[in-house]
């Protein structure tokens, strides 16, 4: 089930994309950015919905997912 980011609270919004960049280990270029600068780059990306966050019932959990990998999974 999609989750819109307002539904978020703030904090909890910003946990949950911190908790993504450290898990996913994710790439953005030549240049390292900080940990702030990489939650507002997700952030912005959420925002655009060309990140999707998703809650799973059978996994009871939430995660971020690129819009590529949301339609892949629609279409399997």
């Amino acid at each position: 089930m999609r989750i819109p980011y307002q539904q978020l609270d703030e904090t909890t919004l910003n946990n949950l994309i911190e908790q993504y960049i450290l898990r996913e280990g994710t790439d953005y270029g030549e240049v390292e950015l900080s940990l702030e600068e990489k939650t507002l780059q997700i952030l912005k990306q959420i925002k655009n919905e060309q990140i999707y966050i998703m809650y799973s019932e059978l996994h009871e959990s939430v995660t971020l997912v690129s819009k590529e990998a949301f339609s892949q999974a629609q279409s399997d």
